[in-house]
């Protein structure tokens, strides 16, 4: 195991500068949606796209997007670059692809992120894309919403995913808390609610001991952290702890 002050402390001095550096080509402003990325074998952020309306021809992709492009594209941006950094992985961390569910490419990359899920309503193909994923060992990470109704709404569609699924607390003796830094106690809470943050999982046969299937973060908005953890919106100590999570994430879907 690396020693986990002396990774961090540099991959803290490489984020500032290379987070600084993607804020000064003014990314926040407006958000433009790059041509995807050529699967090379290479670790790449994959977000998934929701919603109608939709535009996925490559040839002008611009413009802005719904609730499933929240902090796009800066969020995958830093957090692989502190992936690549931490850790001896082949990472892509200066583009990443955008899919559907749908898509047939989403089966070349192990690792999905979705955001906002709250307001996730999937189509029958979706559905389905999202089913054969799962269980052909693919893992979703929800991120970026509430409990209360948003929560409602996102088990209301796993369930058409996968009927009868149930989210099952992610307790500290699940290998995910192990996967590269030893998290003994979870620390974050809602960067702007203030709500303390809940995790979840989504399991084969509802079995805690069966793989993961779904990561859900419940009042967390891990890549709100990544976005701005250069720019001192937030106390670091939390940045830290969502880029924790999300290293123990990636390390765990590798190599479960």
């Amino acid at each position: 195991m690396p020693n986990p002050r002396v990774l961090w402390l540099a991959a803290l001095a490489l984020l500032t500068t290379v987070a600084a550096a993607w804020g000064q080509r003014g990314e926040r402003s407006m958000t433009v949606f790059e041509p995807n990325a050529t699967y090379d074998g290479r670790f790449t952020f994959a977000r998934i796209a929701y919603g109608a309306g939709i535009d996925f021809s490559f040839g002008g992709r611009g413009g802005r997007g719904g609730q499933w492009s929240h902090d796009y594209p800066r969020a995958e941006r830093n957090f692989t670059t502190i992936l690549a950094e931490l850790t001896s992985m082949r990472v892509r961390n200066r583009s990443s692809v955008i899919l559907t569910l749908d898509d047939p490419e989403l089966t070349r990359f192990p690792v999905a992120y979705m955001a906002e899920p709250g307001y996730w309503n999937p189509n029958e193909q979706e559905v389905l894309g999202l089913r054969q994923y799962l269980l052909k060992g693919g893992l979703i990470i929800f991120d970026d919403f509430n409990r209360g109704r948003e929560t409602q709404n996102l088990v209301a569609q796993m369930s058409r995913v996968l009927p009868g699924m149930v989210l099952l607390p992610l307790d500290f003796t699940h290998p995910i808390f192990d996967a590269f830094y030893r998290i003994k106690v979870i620390e974050t809470i809602h960067p702007y609610s203030q709500i303390p943050s809940s995790y979840f999982g989504i399991f084969v046969d509802n079995d805690p001991r069966q793989r993961l299937l779904a990561i859900v973060n419940v009042d967390a908005d891990i890549a709100e952290y990544w976005e701005f953890s250069a720019e001192g919106m937030f106390p670091i100590d939390l940045s830290n702890e969502a880029y924790k999570l999300g290293v123990n994430y990636i390390l765990y879907a590798l190599t479960r």
